[in-house]
């Protein structure tokens, strides 16, 4: 019995391990490609550290790829990175403009985040 538990971990740390790093890879490939969802899904895994050493600095610049490239969480999450000033110099009117970019583009987070972060610039 305890021999099948540890095949069944053994076996999900491989399985789970590869599966993120062909992921790791896949959304590189395709922010290489120029499809600005990868950059936006590969900067959450740098900006997690999930499958890749933590880096808020590349996760910042992966951001900003996929939000130059019209992607709405590339550009909510951007906004994070400068109102928490992680990657990036701490500038609230610098997320408060990628907030409202996204909010434009229908992203209801992002509409509550500038909400959020005007009502606590006007204080």
């Amino acid at each position: 019995m305890k021999t099948k538990f540890i095949l069944v971990i053994v076996f999900w740390i491989v399985f789970f391990g590869v599966a993120k790093a062909n992921t790791i890879d896949d959304y590189k490939k395709a922010c290489d490609d120029g499809f600005a969802w990868g950059c936006s899904e590969l900067g959450v895994m740098y900006d997690k550290g999930e499958g890749v050493k933590q880096d808020h600095f590349a996760a910042a610049d992966l951001y900003k790829k996929a939000c130059d490239g019209g992607d709405v969480g590339g550009c909510f999450s951007l906004g994070h990175s400068y109102e928490n000033g992680q990657g990036v110099r701490q500038n609230s009117q610098k997320a408060l403009e990628l907030f409202g970019q996204s909010c434009d583009m229908r992203h209801q987070k992002s509409c509550d985040a500038y909400a959020q972060l005007k009502k606590r610039g006007s204080r």
